[in-house]
């Protein structure tokens, strides 16, 4: 039930929760400024101009490296979230974004870790699905990557749940870094809006981690133009999608301080 609380809260502290909360007691109260207010809020977060801020800050400004750039570690880990299970009676994986995956392969065949693991994604709502990391293995095998070289977690719900599974997973192999006494060293691959929670928490279950992030949601290319003011939905799902994700910071940050 804790996935369903932390999916379904947040929806009434972003801009779309938040405008119909506002209209709603405009309507209410016969207050036409809380209307105004909502309608203001919903248009500044579906324009390019503000999305594409948020977004950049979540990431915090990092930018994509070469893999071949990377220090080496005891193992590369990889996040799931890049798997949608299309219609159908096969049950066919498909990429939502493929970006984690394609990251951590690199990384692999670039030779810096000897290990490559893929947390087990897997959400309630999808009973039937496979873990996510027992689909990508069957992928980088195709790639050539070794199957003695590659590992899953069990099923994980949730950011925390892969680092804690992840960690003890180390464990039981005895990575490299256990061995001299030191915490294990891994490359962390997941989407650059995630990265900073997704550190924080690993580093909090015992891993010393490099980051390695990808999936970066804003194009170095664009320049600023008319269509940055206009709204559009894919800008309200970029800004909320950036305010998710500082909501998750600080629900860590604060239980890590309570604990």
């Amino acid at each position: 039930m804790q996935i369903y609380f932390h999916k379904i809260l947040p929806f009434f502290l972003l801009p779309l929760g938040i405008t119909l909360l506002l209209v709603f007691a405009g309507l209410m109260l016969r207050c036409r400024a809380f209307i105004w207010v909502g309608l203001a809020v919903l248009c500044l977060s579906s324009t390019p101009l503000v999305s594409h801020f948020m977004a950049r800050s979540v990431e915090g400004w990092t930018e994509r490296s070469e893999a071949t750039l990377a220090s080496r570690a005891d193992a590369i880990v990889v996040l799931s979230g890049g798997r949608d299970v299309a219609p159908g009676a096969a049950e066919v994986s498909e990429w939502s974004d493929a970006d984690r995956f394609y990251g951590g392969v690199e990384l692999f065949k670039a030779g810096k870790a000897p290990l490559l693991i893929f947390t087990g994604g897997w959400v309630p709502w999808e009973p039937k699905a496979k873990p996510e990391g027992e689909i990508l293995i069957g992928y980088a095998k195709a790639l050539g990557v070794p199957e003695n070289s590659m590992v899953t977690t069990g099923a994980v719900m949730n950011t925390d749940e892969e680092a804690q599974a992840v960690a003890a997973l180390l464990e039981q192999r005895h990575a490299v870094g256990s061995d001299r006494g030191e915490r294990p060293h891994i490359l962390l691959v997941t989407s650059a809006f995630h990265m900073s929670r997704a550190q924080y928490l690993f580093a909090h279950a015992g891993l010393d981690v490099t980051p390695f992030p990808v999936d970066f949601q804003v194009s170095a290319g664009g320049e600023l133009g008319v269509m940055d003011f206009l709204p559009c939905a894919g800008a309200l799902a970029q800004t909320e999608q950036a305010w998710r994700e500082m909501y998750g910071r600080l629900y860590y940050g604060m239980r890590g301080v309570l604990q």
